[in-house]
This record gives C-alpha cells, structure tokens and sequence, in this order.
C-alpha cells in the first residue's frame, strides 16, 4: 500500500499500522478516523447493525478517543434481498451511535451479491492521551476485557447449529461498547491498548509487540473464553479466518504445557466486536483493575509484555 509523505501532524498512521490513524489539528485536539464492515455474523438484521457499528467504533475507543460522525457504509444485493430488510440494519447502526453519543451524518450503499455493512467513523482525543499499539514496554501487564469465542459462535449461528442461550449472549457481548475500558484506561494511565477483532487474541497481540519492539508470554488458562464455545470449537465450526490466524500465529508462537487444540483454535478465533487487549505498566494494575469493574464484561489478566525476539509469543497452559 503506498504511504503518503510524512505529516508532523498524523500522529498515527501506517507506519507502524494501528487501529486507526490520529491527525492532530492543534494542542488538545487531534481527529481519529477508521472504517469497518463486514458480511452478518447473525441473523437479526437490527442486531448486525447494532453489532457492526460497536465494531466500527471500537477502533476510536482503542485510540483513546471519543466517536463523534458516521457514515453508513453497505453492500446490498436489491434484487435478492428487501430494503426493509437494510431499513432495520441501520436502525441497528443508528442504535448504537446514538448510545456512543455519536452522529450518523449519511453514507453510501452499492449494489452487491452479498450484503456487507459497517462504519466510517470521525473520533476525537487529546493528543497527548493517544494509545497506540506501539507503546507496551518490557513488564506491562496483559489485560482482557470480553470473553473469546465469537467468531466460532457466529460460524455455529450461520450453520444453524448455535444453541439459543448461547447465540444470544454472543449478541450481548459484541453489542457492547468499548467505551468503559477506553475510560478505564485513561484514567489509569495506560498508553498501550488494541481491540480484539479479525485477527484473533494473539495475532492481534503479535502485531502489538512488532510495533513495539517487545515479546509477550500469555497463560492460555486465564484466557476468559465464553460459554459454549469450545463445545462448538471441538465440533468444527470453526471460521475460515480463524484457522488463517492460526497458521500465522504458530509462526510466531511457542505452545508450552498442556495448551489443547480446541484453546490454540480460540486463541487465533478472529472476532467481531471484541474486548481490549491492555497494555499497564504494573504499578497501575490496581487502578486499572478497579476503574474497569463494571465498565467491561471482564478484567482478566492473561500475560506479560516481555523483552526478547520481537514479536514473539510464548503460550503457557
């Protein structure tokens, strides 16, 4: 991809690539920007809109920002589908800004033999508060705040095979909103973060180490994978991008102890509108720990930024 002459003023960019590009306008405002969409990953029209929305808007979270404009961007094939049928996903999407107190100002829709939906989103933040995924540093401690498994769930949910209970918190999960741990973080002091989406736990976390220049050690046990999941992992219903995760990750990655086949699937499992995974330095655990309870579906600390061969992952049971 090319990239642009250097700016003094983008802040982030894609050198390294992160979640989303930062354009500083002055002292104490700088814009985010990113976009994101993707095909249902459930059958409720509304809740794709609702779920595809938190997704677009993690990527501002992550950052450290605060969502502020929308464009609705989709695909939709008029002849095979209702418009009614799109009328409802962007109720879903509209839904969700208006709970992140942002504005859906238009959009664009083509025609398409597959429907796709999502979000260009316009954030703002401090710029002297940016996270990136640039910043772990040797003893930064790993935390997780949305349990694994929703890519396996939402393949289960497409084959039809996804238990009720089972489909119907995955919804809950990627519904919600990232905001609390993008607060949490602030608060604390942390300065390293990414959100856990399409490429897995760890290839997510191994991209965060390559642009940090840092190792990291994960305890597969600690990991917080949700209810179901691994019944319907062990059962195949497994996505194609999570076992091209996985092909990528076990290049970077070294499994020690009695971590399974079914818990290295989940750990690659690529994910829609998943947790953060935090970087804190060790002396603002406590106060990160405490500013997240109640802020996020869970806290879990599951590893350690390490010095060592960059971007390598040591998986522990």
């Amino acid at each position: 991809m090319p990239i642009s002459p250097p700016n003094p003023d983008l802040l982030v960019g894609l050198d390294p690539a992160d979640d989303a590009a930062v354009y500083r306008i002055d002292d104490s405002t700088a814009l985010v920007f990113t976009v994101d969409f993707f095909t249902p990953v459930v059958d409720d029209p509304y809740d794709w809109g609702r779920i595809a929305a938190a997704n677009a808007m993690s990527d501002v979270y992550a950052m450290g920002g605060r969502p502020l404009l929308c464009l609705n961007v989709a695909g939709w094939p008029r002849d095979d589908l209702p418009v009614e049928m799109l009328s409802r996903v962007l109720e879903g999407g509209a839904a969700t800004a208006a709970r992140a107190g942002a504005i859906v100002v238009g959009g664009h829709t083509v025609d398409d033999r597959e429907p796709k939906y999502g979000m260009a989103v316009v954030g703002l933040v401090d710029p002297a508060h940016v996270i990136t995924n640039a910043a772990a540093r040797p003893g930064d401690v790993l935390v997780l705040t949305k349990p694994l498994g929703l890519g396996v769930i939402s393949t289960a949910v497409k084959n039809g095979v996804a238990p009720e209970s089972v489909s119907e918190a995955a919804v809950e999960i990627m519904v919600e909103l990232n905001d609390g741990p993008r607060d949490a973080m602030l608060s604390a002091g942390v300065r390293a973060a990414t959100d856990v989406t399409g490429f897995g736990l760890l290839g997510h976390l191994q991209r965060m180490c390559a642009a940090s220049g840092v190792s990291a050690e994960v305890r597969a046990a600690a990991v917080p994978v949700l209810d179901g999941a691994e019944e319907l992992a062990a059962a195949g219903q497994i996505p194609g991008g999570s076992r091209r995760n996985r092909t990528f990750v076990e290049e970077w990655a070294t499994f020690a102890g009695d971590v399974g086949e079914v818990r290295r699937t989940l750990l690659a499992d690529a994910q829609t509108s998943g947790g953060m995974l935090i970087c804190c330095p060790p002396d603002c655990l406590d106060a990160l720990l405490g500013e997240l309870d109640g802020r996020a579906p869970v806290s879990e600390v599951i590893g350690v930024i390490a010095a060592g061969p960059v971007g390598r992952i040591q998986v522990c049971s």
